[in-house]
């Protein structure tokens, strides 16, 4: 493809051209080039504001060419359009894609000027969306601006194996500060009023003494100063945050992914010195299914008290980041590696809890945790459960009262035990008609455990015995399902559900709710 220009009889082409983060000497020679022969220019612009992205190629820019300016009808202000915010840049973005639209339709090639680099966080992805079915498209990258910023900085971002996260300022608080918690370098993107809150989360990532704020890259007028310093109320939308690596400056924070804390799987350190700190105790702590309302208060203390949280990765997202605290999360199936990490931390004198959800001491952390604890290295580490309130009990009141009267638990999986087992187990229970909780029914790996759980229930249980399916309860997600043991649908049953599965005289009351008497007829 040569580039723009006229072309009679057929469709035009459409040019997204990425001209950079405000420096015209960093325009690409191919930006350049495509600007030079367009016969039609578009860049987006503020109601009232010059096109930072026209002012970037504005010596490019042929005299003879069409130019098409595509105003934003709002951009941080409030709008009387019926549907908000959102209402009004959908209708915008669509207006714009047919104004454009008729040039191509015409023959002509449109060239898009995109500020920074097209595909990151620019206006063009919209018209691309809207276009690129309809013509054929062309995408040419421009240096992006935290590239300028960090070049400005003069400080390696990241290397190595160092992560590199880009975060957008609008998210809320407390993600964004366990997100840079989480990371290894980061950009914060979209600065502007969101600054104070930026920068709180930085501080609450133990991120703000390595954090540089940047503002109009590359331009003439560019600001570079520590975050600390910045006076919120200068701060312009069109700056940034460069948090670079620990590697960086040789002072990697704990728990980073070379951190045999942070990697379960690495050798446990050695013993600390005779004359090194006392073991602090370490505690096992419940989080409870899902929503914050149910934290006990005393998990809630104890997490405010911690150096150190510990557990599977979709648990410890869930303990705020706050400043001075250090998250190691994990994957699945490597509880005994990360309940020795915990331990050694702990041995080492560091305060550490280690987290499940629901009850730690249901199918949780608790017992991961005394299993590793009963190696004579940690003999002199104490080890303290607190509970929590479990998934069964949730899903429970969501029903009614199913447990009211005598009930078990069982996890299907057959991880840790074989399925015979399992199976086994199944047939006790039902035969001494208890109602039965059932965790873990189901995931990506183990599809037909519920199928041949419910044929080994139906052989003792009638098929009209009550059932609950609670999914993600507690959480946006919540649903709960009350049907019978024949008429479960097992296909609908996965890792994020709980089954409850009643006895003979669990019943459902006119008003839907399932409750088991506590008498039981002889």
């Amino acid at each position: 493809m040569s580039g723009p220009g006229v072309r009679p009889g057929r469709p035009g082409r459409f040019w997204g051209v990425g001209v950079g983060p405000g420096d015209p000497e960093l325009v690409t020679l191919k930006a350049a080039r495509l600007i030079g022969a367009a016969d039609v220019v578009a860049y987006h612009a503020g109601v009232g504001k010059q096109s930072n992205a026209r002012r970037i190629a504005a010596d490019l820019i042929p005299a003879a060419c069409v130019e098409e300016c595509l105003t934003y009808p709002v951009t941080t202000g409030s709008t009387t359009h019926p549907g908000g915010y959102a209402g009004a840049l959908a209708d915008f973005y669509a207006e714009s894609a047919d104004r454009l639209a008729a040039h191509l339709e015409a023959g002509r090639d449109v060239v898009l000027l995109a500020e920074g680099d097209p595909l990151f966080y620019g206006s063009f992805m919209y018209m691309h969306d809207a276009l690129a079915e309809r013509f054929e498209t062309v995408v040419v990258p421009g240096v992006p601006a935290f590239a300028a910023a960090t070049a400005s900085v003069a400080w390696p971002l990241v290397r190595q194996t160092d992560v590199l996260t880009v975060l957008p300022g609008t998210l809320p608080e407390p993600e964004l500060a366990r997100r840079l918690a989480d990371t290894d370098g980061a950009v914060i993107m979209k600065l502007g009023r969101t600054f104070p809150a930026v920068r709180r989360a930085l501080a609450a990532a133990g991120r703000l003494e390595h954090a540089m704020y940047v503002e109009r890259a590359s331009m003439g007028e560019e600001r570079v100063l520590p975050v600390a310093e910045v006076d919120a109320d200068t701060v312009p939308y069109f700056s940034l945050v460069v948090v670079n690596g620990d590697s960086v400056h040789g002072t990697g924070r704990r728990g980073r992914a070379t951190d045999p804390v942070s990697d379960p799987v690495s050798d446990p350190v050695s013993d600390p010195r005779p004359d090194g700190p006392s073991p602090a105790e370490l505690l096992v702590l419940g989080l409870g299914p899902g929503p914050d309302g149910w934290l006990t208060p005393e998990v809630e203390r104890a997490l405010g008290e911690v150096d150190h949280v510990v557990g599977y990765a979709p648990y410890v997202h869930r303990v705020p980041q706050r400043a001075g605290l250090t998250r190691h999360a994990s994957g699945n199936g490597v509880e005994i590696d990360r309940a020795r990490a915990a331990l050694d931390l702990a041995r080492s004198g560091e305060r550490v809890a280690v987290v499940s959800g629901g009850d730690a001491g249901v199918f949780g952390m608790a017992t991961a945790v005394l299993e590793a604890a009963e190696d004579p290295a940690y003999d002199g580490v104490p080890v303290r459960v607190l509970p929590g309130l479990s998934a069964v009990q949730a899903v429970a009141a969501r029903a009614g009262a199913p447990i009211g009267g005598d009930f078990a638990v069982l996890s299907l999986s057959d991880r840790l035990k074989p399925w015979s087992v399992v199976e086994r187990r199944l047939r006790a229970l039902a035969e001494a008609d208890l109602v039965v909780a059932i965790y873990n029914p189901a995931s990506r790996s183990r599809t037909e455990q519920v199928v041949r759980a419910q044929k080994t229930l139906l052989e003792h249980r009638a098929p009209d015995t009550v059932v609950v399916v609670g999914r993600d309860v507690g959480r946006a997600e919540e649903s709960l399902v009350v049907t019978t043991l024949a008429e479960l649908d097992a296909d609908s049953v996965d890792m994020k559900c709980l089954l409850i599965v009643g006895a003979s005289s669990t019943r459902v009351d006119r008003a839907g709710r399932v409750w088991t008497p506590r008498w039981v007829r002889p």
